[in-house]
């Protein structure tokens, strides 16, 4: 994706002219990303970013400080959106942060996911949903202030397609295809809950193809939406308690890997989901990867201990 007009914008934004406003198809054809009215009601808007320009597999992006100017551009809107009393959800594609099933792998370059990061720090108070995709999996991230308190939260919508990664040294990586439906309150834009359907492959390959309900959020994590505060008491429940755990890593497949998920495993989905920011996120594998190895240190300790003294 090119942080310049191209042909792929050009002929999108005529495929879509019919639902973009002419502000929005302009926009569109300098790099791919535009705003618009939500629900076409003044108050609400969504804006679209294309986030592939900050993908770290883009050539075409590096050693650009903000690619197409779209940094400036979201920080205007957004800032325009607070002068108009106007809540927004914000879309892209490629997520930043980290890809949960391995570890230490991004997805963003480390200077715009910080970017990002202080973008959605400094307007948060008018980021009512982040919706993204890429990976085909169930997962969501979290944004905290500086006190530590959730600001915002983004959602990973899991893939129709049931793909396979090829990235090495990830097992399991397929999914069962999903679709997600989100419900909101539409005089507030208050993400209220996300349920979530599914084919399961296994069963669609011995009999026939069954679209059903996987799971409701606020039913399978007993929390009363999807706000931050909400989805915080979700991965406090992923962190703390096994059940949880193994629940949201089977979700995170869509139901197609059902093994057990293990300390390292756990260590991979908690931290990606808490910390957005590279170096927070390696100080979360630290911390965490201590704490998980701990009481099996103390144990061969205490099996040693025993041991000289039974010699002795």
């Amino acid at each position: 994706m090119p942080p310049e007009q191209s042909n792929i914008y050009e002929h999108t934004a005529n495929l879509w002219q019919d639902w973009l406003d002419p502000t929005s198809k302009e926009s569109f054809k300098i790099a791919g990303y535009y705003t618009e009215k939500l629900l076409n009601q003044t108050g609400f808007r969504v804006v679209v970013l294309n986030t592939n320009l900050y993908y770290d597999q883009n050539k075409l992006t590096e050693n650009i400080k903000d690619p197409a100017d779209q940094f400036n551009w979201a920080d205007k809107v957004l800032r325009d959106a607070a002068k108009n009393n106007e809540k927004v959800y914000l879309i892209g594609h490629v997520p930043p942060g980290f890809f949960e099933k391995k570890r230490q792998k991004p997805w963003f370059r480390q200077e715009f996911n910080k970017r990002y990061i202080d973008l959605i720090k400094k307007h948060h108070d008018v980021i009512l949903g982040q919706f993204f995709g890429h990976h085909h999996t169930d997962s969501f991230r979290l944004f905290y202030s500086s006190n530590g308190s959730p600001i915002s939260a983004m959602f990973l919508t899991p893939g129709v397609t049931p793909w396979k990664t090829t990235l090495p040294g990830v097992m399991d990586g397929a999914n069962n295809p999903g679709i997600r439906v989100f419900e909101y309150d539409t005089k507030t834009l208050l993400v209220k809950d996300v349920v979530t359907y599914y084919l399961n492959l296994t069963y669609a390959n011995i009999a026939r193809a069954r679209w059903e309900k996987e799971y409701r959020l606020t039913e399978a994590f007993h929390v009363p939406d999807a706000s931050p505060a909400s989805m915080h008491r979700v991965l406090e429940q992923i962190s703390k308690e096994k059940c949880y755990l193994q629940k949201y890593y089977e979700y995170n497949s869509v139901s197609y890997d059902l093994t057990d998920c293990n300390a390292d495993c756990r260590i991979d989905h908690v931290c990606s989901v808490r910390e957005v920011d590279f170096d927070d996120y390696e100080r979360c594998v630290l911390k965490e990867g201590a704490t998980s190895t701990g009481p099996v240190l103390f144990t061969l300790f205490l099996s040693l201990t025993q041991s000289l003294l039974w010699m002795n």
